[in-house]
């Protein structure tokens, strides 16, 4: 085990020439991040955790009756056990032949089978109810993390100057706000990789859970090479829009249209502006040209761009979609859905059809949202169901 460990924090590997791990070692002088300060993150992730159920149960629950959100779920299916052991054991979406079988079995018609599975099914989507005291949760954790970041950053001179993320590396020491910054941030997001398996689920599940994992190896490799300063920025500039769509999937709970369609038009802009503008000419230009200018070519040097740029094929394509849902909106006259995280994987595309000719039928949507006939968009007269 110690030739395997020695192997994997092989120095010239993770660090730049000349930079050993003795260099970022404490000392009385100064503290510099430790891989064992990250140990804290598992506990402090269970923590926020039960925070958050906490929050869920005894701030947002009240706060969402007090706001008249919906409480009840979808209509409940009547109790069969054939048409049961069926849906759970074999299939939720029968095709035509097993639906002739299990017409004639229970000498029902079809179409009141296919209902019966449609019932079935979205009984399984969460509560609106459900959908808010999430997203409110989402919502006051960023907008925390994020007024923290600010706040935090604007006394920083990297933020003015990138390049002084690299000025004097490793001499950098680890202060206690970068610390707790890191700490918190970390333990979030390896929250959110559990609680992904348990919360609203959405068609880009596995996209979501793609983005979860490279953020968290991210903000592990910068804490432990002391990439610090540039990994605030990225933290605090991801932070940014979900406020936004949060608020707006909670104003679309609570049947505020206009609210609604402003916050979300308004995420659309932070979105697209910070990760297809401010993240490449930020914090990519700094890490794939003035880190290689100031500290020069090693091999981790090529392992963070690669997981920053994988970062950035996540934006592009969540960009795309939001602006595909907007173009749709806009030209109907309607606000656009956000395809980007509030998809749920349980939802019905034909029970949703005719859902959509009544208004208010549908729910809202990073992730990083729906019953109530959502099924993951933002659209006009209803928000229909994200990073």
């Amino acid at each position: 085990m110690a030739g395997i460990l020695a192997w994997f924090w092989n120095e010239r590997f993770w660090l730049p020439h000349n930079v050993t791990w003795a260099d970022l070692q404490s000392t009385e002088e100064a503290t510099f991040p430790q891989a064992e300060d990250l140990y804290l993150a598992c506990p402090l992730a269970f923590c926020i955790f039960m925070i958050r159920l906490l929050f869920e149960r005894f701030i947002a629950k009240p706060c969402a009756l007090g706001l008249k959100v919906q409480a009840n779920g979808p209509q409940k299916a009547q109790p069969n056990a054939i048409l049961e052991k069926v849906f759970t054991a074999i299939t939720k979406h029968p095709d035509e032949k097993r639906l002739e079988g299990l017409s004639k079995q229970l000498d029902w018609d079809v179409r009141s089978i296919q209902r019966w599975f449609r019932q079935r099914r979205n009984q399984e989507k969460p509560s609106t109810l459900t959908k808010f005291c999430e997203s409110m949760w989402r919502f006051t954790f960023y907008l925390y993390i994020f007024t923290y970041g600010v706040r935090f950053l604007k006394k920083t001179p990297w933020l003015w100057n990138t390049r002084q993320c690299w000025n004097g590396y490793p001499n950098q020491p680890l202060t206690p706000d970068i610390h707790y910054y890191y700490l918190v941030e970390l333990s979030f997001y390896w929250s959110l990789m559990f609680s992904q398996f348990v919360d609203v689920r959405r068609k880009d599940f596995v996209i979501m859970f793609t983005h979860h994992v490279v953020t968290v190896i991210l903000i592990t490799f910068s804490y432990i090479t002391n990439l610090t300063r540039v990994g605030t920025l990225t933290l605090c500039l991801h932070d940014m829009a979900d406020i936004v769509l949060e608020a707006a999937k909670m104003a679309n709970y609570c049947k505020c249209q206009k609210l609604s369609d402003l916050l979300f038009l308004s995420f659309a802009i932070v979105f697209i502006v910070s990760r297809l503008g401010i993240y490449p000419l930020w914090i990519l230009n700094t890490t794939l040209f003035e880190l290689y200018e100031a500290l020069g070519n090693y091999p981790a040097w090529w392992v963070l761009n690669m997981m920053l740029a994988l970062l950035q094929v996540l934006h592009c394509f969540w960009s795309y979609l939001i602006i595909k849902a907007a173009y749709k909106a806009i030209s109907k006259g309607k606000v656009a859905k956000d395809d980007r995280s509030d998809i749920e994987s349980s939802s019905d595309e034909e029970d949703t059809g005719s859902r959509s000719k009544t208004p208010h039928s549908t729910a809202t949507t990073n992730g990083t949202g729906g019953t109530n006939g959502t099924n993951g968009y933002l659209t006009g007269g209803a928000c229909s169901e994200e990073h």
